[in-house]
């Protein structure tokens, strides 16, 4: 790797922890769809520091939206994907290298087709497998998204290509060599999500 290469790729790390800060024009140029970025409640930066869980409110997130709040220093994404997403999910097992996600990490709870408790909603650490860069959404499809004329719609990391589909399984001959990866998490009633702390049995 150049010495470019890992200017970009230590910025694009520093534009990772500024997300959850109210960076959003990345994801806002990226999609053809509205992906608000919506502030969450936050502990105090000592207890960030240490890990302490983040209560994210999901309520006004509509289907086909998106929304990226800050746990130990890492942007999390919380979509909540519409049927049409969830669809797209059977089209793209064929082309992703780990699609049962048995080498990735993730809760016990999230070992499912769609790797989350609920369907819709995916949360996932915003952190590309390969050199821990960000990776932007693009939800666009086909030849639009300007990535592939096949592509349904998913992530994309500039820093050196590699893709992720809509469930953050990564796509076959990338460099990213893992799925990203699925923080624990549980939720506190039908509009709140706690990243951080275990679903319980799990």
């Amino acid at each position: 790797m150049g010495s470019d290469e890992k200017f970009d790729c230590g910025r694009r790390r520093l534009m990772a922890a500024a997300a959850a800060a109210g960076s959003v024009a990345g994801v806002a140029a990226a999609t053809a769809t509205l992906i608000p970025f919506v502030a969450s409640m936050k502990p105090s930066e000592q207890a960030k520091a240490a890990g302490a869980p983040v209560e994210v409110d999901i309520s006004r997130l509509k289907p086909g939206q998106m929304m990226t709040v800050e746990w130990r220093g890492k942007p999390v994404w919380i979509i909540n994907r519409s049927p049409e997403m969830l669809e797209t999910l059977k089209k793209t097992n064929a082309k992703v290298s780990d699609p049962n996600s048995e080498r990735s990490l993730q809760p016990n709870y999230c070992k499912n087709e769609t790797r989350s408790i609920k369907p819709g909603i995916m949360v996932a650490v915003g952190v590309c497998t390969h050199l821990g860069c960000s990776p932007t959404a693009n939800f666009r499809k086909g030849v639009e998204s300007g990535i592939d004329a096949e592509w349904a719609g998913g992530f994309y990391c500039p820093c050196h290509g590699s893709t992720y589909d809509l469930a953050g399984r990564v796509f076959k001959d990338k460099l990213a060599p893992d799925n990203l990866e699925i923080p624990p998490y549980k939720y506190f009633g039908d509009a709140k999500i706690i990243i951080g702390e275990e679903t319980k049995g799990a």
